[in-house]
């Protein structure tokens, strides 16, 4: 179910929202979405036969005073309005540093409205003056309350998402010697030469994460800034770095001209510049030169296996490597059309460039991502998968891109405690690495209940790659694990705000929620992942949360049901994500196999199953599931990592 991110690109400023490619955030798409014109119409039918019977039964029939056609046309008018406003804005995301137009708009217009019907009706009586101005007294203080309701709300809401980003982020990049490479500007003559550029970036970014001493931003968030027109010091205040590098790419012909300079960005002073001129040949060593006077601007000698990685190059051919990262943006889409562009573009690498520890690893890694979303849930997409672990084995046994696809491919087989060995060899070789930190801090806080050994692997995620979506949905299961949901669903919404395309990241809001006591926002934000697709894996568990919710246990079982069992039974989170469901449903027998069949799938996350999720309480008496837990607590007791 979980997928990696693509890697990030925006103008002016970190991802924090984005337009829908389906048209939801324009304004005939939100209609449509929204269901605003079936929900007015529907409305307004109803108010016309309620007028009618006010009409021609109170007031022609009963001769009450004709007034009250207008008190009720006010009365459908407010609400009308208000319903409006609250379908438009319903189930956004909530906003740390504002207020949710719908919770301040909705009560001013409720509040409006009742105040217009009241003098309405005292005209009627004959009662104005100060009676009146009682009720204008009464309706500012209504709109102070309100007003100050929601700022609190507000203040809350920043408060709580504050403190959960806190604790996995240092205050301030202080002397800590901390960089942002952000992506050099193409200025070459000849279109199609931003892949030269991009590559640059990449393989400079590569070198400096190798030197110990540096927290380096990643690549997928420091991408996020290509074509920013953000200042320097902002850019480092975004990131939490104290250095910003940045340069520009010419390439006329065979002739190529590459300009780089270091900036501390606190006094935005340059520590550093330089141009460095030669053919296209010469493209790596003069990326080599760049990264060593970074190096040696900053003061700091290389050790031995410094040195070792930054003259090694994976790939020294730059179409093939651009084919790498055409591949790795694709592999991450969740799609499996984009998945088989992958496959086309890391085969069209090996055909240049020939045999390759890099790309036989990403090769893998999109096996074992069409094997994870569901699209391809065989054991031959597994061997697969295996067979380029066997090839990267035989030529580079010792690198972090064996150990990394042999963890993820555990992972996959339920072998939970051999993955996190592999993914901890993986980290001692390469530290920097935000997919193994990534897989790393989800297994030991999600999987084994060990949140306290996941923390360094998460932290130091967010350190180097603060604006990539994916890695505050690693965050929030860390505070999950620790039976903070307030604080998990702060960190899932960050990941919805930066990606609100995503469904995966929209399924864990929405059971967040659930957990949070809040079913009916959690139903509504599931139907809507329901309306774009429900076939998917992320359609059926949306499906049958929702129906565990609704207590629909027919709907809930069907949408389970053979055939989609057999893929969701060897899914990694399904099974505890189904027991819980059965849970909800009085199923015990049902919910036991699940957990059992989690239990037998490597987890060992005794805190969450004896008292953190509660939608277990309700099995948590059976001598079956008292049985399972002595077993899994004696794993989660023995773990090591």
């Amino acid at each position: 179910m979980l997928k990696k991110p693509t890697d990030g690109r925006s103008s002016d400023s970190p991802p924090l929202s984005r337009t829908s490619k389906a048209g939801g955030t324009s304004f005939l798409g939100r209609l449509k979405e929204r269901k605003i014109v079936q929900t007015v119409a529907a409305f307004a039918g109803v108010a016309w036969i309620v007028y009618e019977i006010v009409h021609w039964v109170l007031v022609a029939h009963f001769h009450l005073p004709e007034g009250i056609l207008d008190i009720t046309l006010v009365t459908f008018l407010g609400a009308l309005i208000g319903i409006v406003v609250w379908f438009w804005h319903r189930g956004g995301t909530e906003r740390p540093r504002g207020v949710k137009v719908e919770i301040l708009v909705v009560p001013l217009i409720m509040l409006v409205t009742l105040a217009v019907d009241v003098n309405l009706a005292l005209d009627m009586a004959g009662i104005s003056g100060k009676t009146a101005l009682v009720s204008l007294a009464a309706l500012g203080l209504g709109i102070a309350w309100i007003v100050f309701k929601s700022l609190q709300w507000a203040a809350r809401s920043q408060d709580a998402a504050t403190d959960a980003i806190k604790e996995l982020l240092p205050s301030e990049p202080g002397r800590e010697k901390s960089i942002a490479v952000l992506p050099f500007k193409n200025i070459s003559p000849e279109e199609g030469q931003e892949y030269l550029s991009d590559g640059i970036t990449d393989e400079i970014i590569s070198d400096l994460s190798r030197v110990r001493m540096l927290r380096v931003i990643s690549r997928s968030s420091a991408m996020t800034y290509k074509g920013s027109t953000k200042t320097i010091p902002e850019i480092a205040k975004d990131l939490n770095v104290r250095y910003v590098l940045e340069g520009s790419v010419r390439k006329a012909g065979t002739n190529l001209r590459i300009a780089a300079q270091l900036i501390e960005a606190g006094s935005d002073t340059h520590l550093w510049a330089e141009k460095f001129v030669g053919s296209l040949a010469d493209v790596f060593d003069i990326q080599e030169k760049v990264s060593r006077a970074i190096v040696i601007a900053l003061e700091h000698k290389l050790a031995p296996d410094e040195e070792k990685t930054i003259t090694d190059r994976p790939i020294q051919n730059l179409r093939a490597y651009e084919c790498y990262l055409m591949a790795r943006r694709d592999m991450y889409q969740c799609s499996e059309e984009s998945m088989e562009r992958a496959l086309q573009s890391l085969t069209h690498a090996l055909e240049i460039y020939g045999e390759s520890a890099l790309l036989y690893a990403a090769m893998g890694l999109v096996h074992l991502q069409l094997y994870n979303t569901g699209f391809r849930t065989t054991e031959e997409t597994l061997k697969k998968a295996e067979k380029y672990l066997d090839r990267i084995i035989a030529l580079e046994p010792e690198s972090s891109h064996r150990f990394h696809l042999t963890g993820t491919i555990e992972r996959s087989r339920g072998n939970l405690e051999k993955a996190i060995r592999s993914l901890k060899k993986a980290v001692d070789i390469d530290a920097n690495d935000p997919d193994t930190l990534g897989w790393l801090g989800n297994l030991l806080s999600l999987y084994m209940g060990r949140p306290d050994l996941g923390k360094p692997h998460i932290k130091r995620l967010i350190e180097i790659d603060p604006l990539v979506a994916w890695n505050y949905y690693v965050a929030s299961v860390y505070y999950l694990a620790k039976g903070r949901v307030d604080r998990a669903l702060s960190m899932i919404r960050r990941a919805v705000q930066m990606d609100p395309e995503d469904r995966n990241f929209k399924f864990w809001e929405s059971f967040y929620l659930a957990w949070s006591d809040r079913a009916g926002e959690s139903v509504d934000r599931l139907n809507r992942i329901i309306e774009q697709d429900s076939s998917d894996r992320v359609g059926l568990l949306a499906a049958f949360l929702k129906h565990s919710l609704q207590k629909e246990k027919d709907r809930a079982v069907q949408v389970v049901g053979k055939p989609k069992r057999d893929m969701l039974w060897n899914d990694a989170e399904a099974p505890w994500l189904l027991a819980g469901g059965f849970s909800l449903l009085n199923e015990k027998a049902e919910a036991l196999s699940w957990l059992e069949r989690a239990v037998a799938r490597g987890w060992a996350n005794y805190p969450l199953f004896s008292r953190i999720d509660p939608f277990l309480a309700n099995i948590r008496d059976e001598e079956r599931f008292q049985k399972l837990m002595d077993r899994v607590k004696r794993q989660w007791e023995n773990f090591e990592a």
